[in-house]
């Protein structure tokens, strides 16, 4: 049986430790794994309906899940590493119980109850609420898809903008891969077609992890006047008030700015890297049975 979510949160961060405090990816997933020696070739290659890894997915979530509680931070693109909070939740837990546990149903498993605090045992005696459920669980799959953009390489980020573009109509999308003059402020271009015109657009990425202001607009207007009718700006990050007020300017070339919130939006719309399935929701008709005909 695949260990669960909860089953993980320990192992990642004592596997985190084991690693110096910080490392790639790929090395915490086989950390990971020497925690669970029941894990099977099976449990490995399972897919999930939409693709990809169902053990590796399940480990970013409790990753994003420990990040959320400030005990995961990045350590830069692909690097996971334990915060001092993190630190200290492990020593808390492994000195009121040692064993890390293993998968549940195995003889080494701690008690449930053991892995849930207070508040959240608290919390569980309230009948859940679905819709607030699917608020929270969109939320936290929002945060999870960005931070796996977050931990690419620019020019992945800058082919994923391609990508992104054609999802919308775009054609003859190109990236320049040229970082200097003379396209230091266009990472790449193409064209699309509005009524009967072609217009030509240019974008720009930015993987940032503060704000960024109006002086990165106003070069890449720059460096596209005069060549492109209009331009996008991606970032991983945010965008400041001066920015959004500076992108469209009456008599200059119209800057859409799409930051990492907005970028997930439109990844969601488009099923760009993103697939859904239906979950039935079952609701109690019972006393419709007694009713008197």
């Amino acid at each position: 049986m695949m260990p669960t979510q909860r089953d993980i949160d320990l192992p990642l961060l004592k596997a985190l430790v084991a690693k110096g405090g910080k490392a790639p990816a790929r090395d915490v997933y086989r950390a990971v794994e020497e925690f669970f020696p029941q894990l099977t070739d099976a449990d490995r290659s399972e897919t999930l309906p939409t693709g990809g890894s169902r053990w590796t997915n399940r480990i970013q979530w409790v990753r994003q899940a420990l990040v959320d509680r400030g005990e995961v931070t990045s350590a830069g693109r692909g690097i996971w590493a334990i915060t001092d909070k993190g630190r200290e939740r492990l020593d808390r837990e492994l000195k009121s119980s040692p064993v890390v546990p293993a998968p549940r149903g195995s003889a080494e498993s701690l008690p449930s109850e053991a892995l849930v605090s207070s508040d959240a045992a608290a919390a569980a005696n309230f009948p859940v609420n679905l819709e607030e459920l699917a608020e929270d669980y969109t939320a936290a799959f929002e945060r999870k898809v960005l931070q796996e953009l977050i931990d690419r390489e620019p020019s992945e980020f800058e082919t994923f903008a391609s990508k992104l573009l054609t999802a919308y109509g775009f054609r003859k999308m190109k990236v320049t891969n040229q970082h200097t003059a003379p396209d230091g402020g266009i990472d790449g271009h193409g064209e699309i077609s509005i009524g009967l015109a072609t217009m030509r657009a240019a974008f720009q990425c930015k993987k940032w992890h503060g704000s960024v202001g109006r002086p990165e607009i106003d070069k890449f207007r720059g460096a596209i006047q005069g060549q492109f009718e209009h331009g996008y700006f991606f970032t991983t990050s945010t965008f400041s008030l001066e920015a959004r007020q500076a992108s469209i300017r009456d008599g200059a070339v119209p800057i859409f700015l799409f930051d990492g919130h907005e970028i997930v939006k439109l990844m969601i719309d488009k099923g760009l890297g993103i697939g859904h399935r239906p979950i039935e929701i079952y609701e109690d008709r019972i006393d419709s049975l007694f009713e008197k005909e």
